[in-house]
């Protein structure tokens, strides 16, 4: 790979997006509101790169091995560690941890399913109705983000973070199940 495209601008929105879990995770620490909005902002700021770094990367054909590689990686690490901080904090409790874990146990498997198809070079491409539920889950980790901040302007942002991550999980058990059917053939061959 040449030295412009680890430098592109689609990877390095992928690698902020990276560096954003560490900030989010600092902002835990602290106590307040002030902290939750900072949380929130780098999340959002996270969360938009995702949408182009892949579109700029098509769009200036900069696409590269590194930065699909890397893509799905900081996705799934934005996510996950969101859904653990929430989880620990207890702004996910209850029932709810059903739908955390659903989403964290797809992205589990779906990455080991698209690594094993990768060496067989089977390609599994992403839905458009998977980049939904990527966006489903990005909106209930915002609400959820906001926490109690969130309430204290707008009243009832937990229960909209609690209900989109529902649907998310939904999202996701379907997605996944699409991603296993279009894999078992592979998987069962021997």
């Amino acid at each position: 790979m040449s030295q412009s495209h680890v430098w592109s601008l689609p990877n390095i929105l992928t690698y902020g997006r990276i560096l954003a879990v560490p900030a989010v995770m600092i902002c835990f620490y602290f106590p307040g509101h002030g902290p939750r909005w900072i949380a929130l902002g780098i999340f959002i700021v996270a969360a938009i790169t995702d949408f182009f770094d892949g579109y700029l990367a098509r769009a200036w054909q900069q696409q590269s091995r590194l930065g699909q590689m890397l893509d799905p990686i900081a996705d799934k690490l934005l996510v996950a560690v969101c859904l653990l901080l929430l989880a620990g904090r207890g702004d996910i409790g209850g029932w709810s941890m059903i739908a955390a874990a659903v989403i964290l146990c797809r992205e589990i498997l779906v990455s080991g399913l698209r690594e094993f198809l990768a060496e067989l070079r089977v390609s599994v491409p992403v839905t458009k109705l998977a980049k939904w539920k990527t966006t489903v889950q990005l909106v209930a980790m915002a609400f959820l983000l906001a926490g109690p901040a969130g309430e204290a302007v707008l009243p009832g942002t937990q229960i909209l973070g609690l209900i989109a991550l529902w649907i998310a999980a939904l999202l996701t058990l379907y997605t996944g199940y699409d991603y296993f059917r279009a894999g078992i053939g592979h998987l069962v061959r021997d």
